[in-house]
């Protein structure tokens, strides 16, 4: 039997005829389907090498060869090859090959959630975050601290009994009274962790935010910290340490 990177990646030789390497061949309908759901080349690349599917004995998986695989005519059954693929899935890889070729200008919104990624995410990170922030417009109170609030001080709890004496024991000062509830209020505003503040101010913010159509620059510059995907799953954290999380988790 002839050395199997002497075909395309797929077949084998067989009594002088072309016939489908079973495992190759899963693997080559297994890159156009996730290639068709929205991986990128170097994620193709990347689930390969995990898989340990090998391309041949000494060469590793790499982009180029992805690529070739994906623009191979042959898998849809031509000259001797018989086919290994659908023509429709065939089809598809190939618009979706074509539309990644012309450059797009990026939105100031897309560069944002480039930042926030920490590079550039697949195009379905950008549908969930803009769902998941619609959500929140719709049902800001959703919005909670990300961590257990900071508790009382102690003198906080000490002005608080002495103003609960002297507003229930006549005759009221009212003077003295006034005093201690504006240092009372000093000491709760102190006490108030960062995380609270955030979810204060973003509930504000994304209760006057109308319903979005396509993702806000500015929104996300305020409202987001960091966001992380994973498969088809996303995690939003927000500026109050709270993670909102969208499509499908592993």
């Amino acid at each position: 039997m002839a050395s199997n990177r002497k075909q395309p990646f797929g077949y084998r030789m067989e009594f002088g005829e072309y016939t489908p390497h079973p495992a190759e061949a899963e693997t080559v309908r297994r890159i156009y389907q996730t290639y068709l759901a929205g991986a990128s080349y170097q994620e193709l690349v990347e689930a390969l090498q995990e898989r340990g599917v090998a391309y041949d004995e000494v060469k590793l998986w790499n982009k180029n060869m992805v690529a070739r695989i994906l623009e191979d005519k042959r898998y849809i059954g031509t000259d001797r090859y018989p086919a290994i693929l659908p023509e429709e899935q065939y089809r598809g890889a190939q618009e979706r090959r074509r539309d990644r070729a012309v450059p797009t200008r990026k939105t100031p919104a897309q560069m944002e959630l480039r930042r926030l990624c920490g590079g550039p995410p697949p195009a379905w990170v950008e549908q969930q975050t803009l769902t998941l922030l619609n959500r929140l417009i719709q049902d800001p109170e959703s919005i909670v601290p990300g961590r257990t609030e900071v508790e009382e001080p102690a003198e906080a709890r000490r002005l608080r009994r002495e103003l609960d004496e002297a507003l229930h024991s006549p005759p009221v000062d009212g003077e003295r009274a006034r005093d201690m509830a504006l240092r009372l209020a000093e000491h709760r505003l102190n006490a108030i962790g960062a995380e609270e503040y955030e979810m204060t101010r973003l509930q504000k913010l994304f209760r006057n935010h109308p319903h979005m159509e396509e993702l806000e620059r500015e929104l996300l510059h305020e409202s987001v910290r960091q966001i992380t995907y994973r498969g088809k799953g996303i995690q939003v954290q927000l500026k109050n340490g709270q993670i909102m999380k969208g499509g499908q988790q592993p």
